[in-house]
């Protein structure tokens, strides 16, 4: 999945948007944690008041270097940026850009008929996506 807000494009720096990868957090596994260092975005609210996201974006604390999300309203899902993956991974079915709305006006979403658009984030769960593509070990 390709995102484009602009938190996600800014931290994750490069082409304007950010590969993330949705898994079961309870399967991550971390070498060198001690290396890994959190960043809280600051958003402001609805009254327009500073506040820090809880989402937490995890990075190599020597380089920068972006490696994954987390988010404790969804403690069960984890999302790490495909290039920080050291395994291969399967090529997907299809790719899917979200955040639109909010992307860098020199930013281009890729065409063609594996491309799906959306302007915030879609209805369909990273679960329902999974199913539809029978992608789901048990159903």
């Amino acid at each position: 999945m390709r995102c484009y807000c602009s938190i996600c494009r800014k931290t994750a720096g490069g082409g304007g948007y950010a590969i993330n990868l949705g898994g079961d957090a309870a399967s991550l596994e971390v070498e060198g944690r001690e290396h890994v260092t959190v960043y809280h975005a600051r958003l402001k609210d609805a009254e327009g008041q500073q506040t820090d996201s809880p989402a937490e974006r995890h990075f190599c604390r020597h380089c920068g270097s972006c490696l994954w999300a987390w988010d404790p309203r969804w403690p069960g899902l984890i999302h790490p940026f495909a290039s920080a993956i050291d395994t291969p991974l399967p090529q997907p079915p299809e790719r899917v850009s979200i955040m639109l709305d909010s992307r860098a006006n020199w930013c281009k979403a890729p065409q063609g008929a594996q491309e799906r658009h959306f302007p915030a984030y879609p209805d369909e769960s990273l679960a329902d996506w999974h199913r539809r593509h029978g992608l789901l070990e048990n159903g």
